[in-house]
């Protein structure tokens, strides 16, 4: 199966869907992730607080697959955003992961109450000049948090990985992402226990061409530009969500599934304005 790819800002690229690994831990995650890079997958999606970078690791390790073809991202928690604290996160997740570098690192989320995330960022700069990391990104980031890290560093990131699906489309925020030059990164890009498969216009188009209400939404997402990082153990269905290149949706299949969404659409309380994650 041949995926398109993304070109970042930085020359970095990345392919058109990830591979999620938020909530694999153990044996399952391991041998999830193995499964993945079997169908297809070569961008896997870790965090420090997804407790699962030693499993991502093994599965690099043990999959076969060249580590040059397998692209790693992971994230550093909110507890960690002072520069130093955000340097040794970083060599943290190396060691846990048993890397020598990876290839895409993002601050988790920018906790603003505490305001030190533009320390995290500067680290990740550091990281990057030091060949540490690739590339560097941000997630759950607004237009303000990022116009103050690109103003005091004169860096901008290279991905925005925010919440995004039907319900949430991120439609500003896409807006945003895409003046700058950066790369939307979707997740939960399906809606999690929200997924709206019976909705009409998920449901009328996946009878149209043949297809699952998933692969409809997915196939949404890779249209609208972003990188959806859907996740599932079972290895059928990873290779379905995979499988969304072989057709198109109409402009107005596009326009009916991004008008579902809500004003309160997120799947929980994570507003990044007040959201803290440590």
């Amino acid at each position: 199966m041949t995926i398109p790819s993304h070109t970042l800002n930085d020359g970095a690229v990345l392919p058109a869907i990830g591979f999620g690994t938020y909530p694999l831990k153990h044996d399952e995650a391991v041998s999830g992730i193995v499964s993945a890079i079997e169908a297809g997958y070569r961008l896997l999606d870790t965090a420090v607080n997804y407790g699962n970078e030693r499993e991502v690791g093994e599965a690099v390790r043990t999959c076969g697959v060249p580590r040059e073809e397998i692209l790693v991202a992971s994230k550093i928690p909110g507890r960690d955003h002072g520069y130093d604290d955000a340097i040794a996160s970083v060599h943290g997740s190396l060691e846990r992961l048993g890397l020598d570098y990876l290839d895409l690192h993002l601050v988790h989320w920018p906790n603003p109450s505490v305001g030190r995330y533009a320390e995290a960022w500067r680290a990740l700069v550091t990281l990057r000049e030091q060949g540490l990391v690739r590339s560097i990104g941000v997630s759950n980031f607004t237009a303000a948090h990022l116009d103050r890290i690109i103003s005091e560093t004169g860096v901008t990131p290279a991905v925005n990985q925010i919440e995004l699906h039907p319900y949430f489309p991120q439609v500003d925020m896409r807006a945003v992402n895409a003046e700058h030059g950066i790369q939307t990164e979707s997740w939960s890009p399906l809606g999690k226990r929200q997924a709206p498969f019976a909705e009409p216009a998920v449901a009328d188009a996946a009878e149209a061409h043949g297809v699952t209400p998933g692969q409809v939404i997915l196939r949404w997402q890779v249209q609208l530009g972003s990188i959806p990082i859907p996740k599932s153990a079972t290895p059928e269905r990873q290779r379905a969500n995979l499988d969304v290149f072989g057709f198109e949706l109409t402009d107005a299949e596009m326009s009916a599934i991004t008008a579902l969404g809500r004003a309160d659409g997120r799947l929980f309380d994570g507003d990044p304005d007040t959201h803290e994650e440590m």
